[in-house]
């Protein structure tokens, strides 16, 4: 399955409604491009409706406005984006792609813990 990679622009929207959970284009606006000198109204509703049309968002009408919630959370889009990632580069396999984060000092003490944890956990 191939997952949509979302260009920064998009993310960046994203990650405003993973903070906030819902919010008005408006108000993705104004936290986005708060010293913009010409609006960027358009420029908003443009990212949502790719997000839509991605299916990564949801639009509200009912309050009267329209109000935006993601409709994927962020360690969903992350796993599935891993999961692509590591099907690309060695057939499917994560363990190359931690194998390499710690070798190179990718992770802290803590996290190896917490992997050390979780698989102890899963066996």
């Amino acid at each position: 399955m191939t997952v949509p990679t979302l260009p920064n622009s998009e993310l960046a929207v994203m990650e405003l409604l993973w903070t906030k959970g819902r919010l008005t284009a408006r108000q993705i606006r104004d936290r986005l491009y708060p010293d913009a000198s010409k609006p960027q109204h358009g420029t908003v509703q443009r990212l949502l409706q790719r997000l839509a049309a991605k299916g990564f968002v949801v639009r509200d009408r009912s309050p009267g406005i329209s109000v935006f919630s993601p409709a994927i959370g962020r360690d969903a889009h992350a796993s599935a984006q891993l999961e692509s990632l590591a099907n690309r580069l060695t057939q499917g396999s994560l363990v190359p792609m931690i194998t390499r984060l710690v070798a190179d000092n990718k992770l802290s003490r803590d996290e190896i813990e917490k992997l050390h944890r979780i698989l102890e956990e899963e066996i």
